[in-house]
């Protein structure tokens, strides 16, 4: 990971951890059961024959996977080529939001007052998950929220026709094909069935969006009827499995996710970031102070954090930080994740400002800003418009050999001064 993370570059299917495209399910309707929708569009008889003759010989990779015959024929009878998933997984626009633009939306008042209401409704039996699995129920209550608004949009789509196009013509084949084995050990587990395994075109189910693969690994039986079922109005299964995961995961009750933190003048700027990690006490020690100009606690070893770099807000960030970016590890979902728990507890806004005359760059100029820095003789190692750790250490060394506050953060004005 970054040790800094300005902008996000959402689109569906990005993530291939446990949520396979944080905040951004399919639009269903609002409240109550989630009806299972058909694909509108029919492939072309050419096209369709094709996926037909793949099917058939996917079907001894799946038998020695440990699927049945049986199940097998009860959850590909007739399944059919669905143009508009490839159509979706082709023609991903990427769309950059800034780490302000992202966390505006993430824990926004709606999204915070449809919160309470959630812990409100469901308050017993979070706190249920809370005492078996030791994970806060503001914490499961704001993924709930990030994930699907709360259960009202889980995705309407079948998930076998899906995830069979996706790993016959997708671009990612070979995850794909993971998933619809995975998905078919769900079928055949008995937790659903193949009409009613639905969720995102691109594979995500549930009120908390997991992906086939970690709902094997992590979803739970809470309700104790025999079924992990995620699908259903009743989210305890969903919301046991999202806790169950995050404990897995590391995850210390009681431990911040992070702090907001005011940090002195003067600050080295090298330290930031997730390679270097202290004691509160020693960045106490440096100056640090959270936004009351006290001490920030002591809860383990601590790195500072600077999404929007040396003018945006800083946060020390502790272990939780790292539990709940192995369920999404795009730093600023983590955040959100992170404050808009901290919003469902009654704890106000983040209080720094951020640049917000800034805006994120797109993908081309976050490849060329990492050819003109190669090129001005300090290497990003790559050009493939990723802001990872080697472009932020080149940005950082530009920015000190110009006299520039060296917080390694990839701006328009930082490429206009390269062009």
């Amino acid at each position: 990971m970054r040790h800094t993370f300005r902008t996000i570059a959402l689109s569906a299917a990005a993530f291939s951890g446990l949520a396979a495209c944080s905040g951004m399910a399919e639009q269903g309707p609002s409240g109550g059961s989630v009806q299972v929708t058909q694909p509108v569009e029919k492939a072309s008889p050419e096209v369709q024959r094709g996926f037909e003759i793949w099917v058939e010989g996917f079907r001894p990779r799946a038998l020695a996977n440990g699927i049945s015959e049986a199940t097998w024929a009860r959850a590909m009878r007739g399944v059919q080529y669905n143009p508009d998933v490839i159509r979706r997984d082709r023609n991903q626009s990427e769309f950059t939001k800034t780490i302000w633009e992202y966390l505006d939306s993430a824990a926004s008042d709606t999204r915070i007052e449809n919160g309470r209401a959630a812990l409100a409704e469901h308050g017993a039996l979070l706190a249920r998950i809370e005492a078996q699995y030791g994970v806060e129920k503001e914490v499961v209550a704001a993924i709930w929220g990030l994930e699907s608004s709360y259960g009202s949009h889980r995705g309407t789509t079948q998930l076998i026709p899906a995830l069979s196009t996706l790993a016959y013509d997708g671009r990612r084949g070979s995850f794909f094909a993971e998933q619809l084995i995975a998905a078919l050990k769900i079928v055949q587990a008995g937790d659903t069935d193949p009409q009613h395994l639905t969720g995102s075109w691109a594979g995500a189910m549930g009120h908390t969006q997991f992906i086939p693969t970690s709902y094997l690994a992590f979803a739970v039986d809470f309700t104790g009827d025999g079924k992990r079922d995620i699908w259903s109005d009743n989210p305890a299964d969903a919301l046991a499995s999202t806790a169950a995961y995050l404990a897995r995961s590391g995850w210390v009750k009681g431990q911040p996710w992070g702090v907001e933190v005011q940090l002195p003048a003067g600050f080295n700027y090298g330290l930031a970031g997730k390679r270097t990690k202290k004691p509160a006490a020693d960045w106490a020690a440096l100056g640090v102070r959270d936004m009351n100009g006290g001490r920030v606690a002591d809860h383990g070893a601590a790195s500072i954090l600077l999404p929007a770099g040396a003018k945006g807000a800083a946060f020390m960030i502790f272990g939780n930080f790292t539990a709940i970016s192995r369920y999404n590890n795009a730093d600023a979902y983590v955040i959100g994740v992170g404050h808009l728990s901290d919003r469902l507890r009654g704890r106000g806004p983040i209080r720094a400002s951020w640049p917000r005359d800034d805006r994120a760059l797109k993908a081309a100029e976050r490849t060329e800003l990492q050819q003109r820095l190669t090129a001005s003789g300090f290497d990003t190692q790559g050009t493939d418009g990723k802001i990872g750790p080697n472009t932020i250490a080149a940005i950082e060394a530009y920015q000190r050999a110009n006299g520039i506050t060296p917080d390694g953060y990839a701006t328009m004005d930082l490429l206009l001064k390269l062009r």
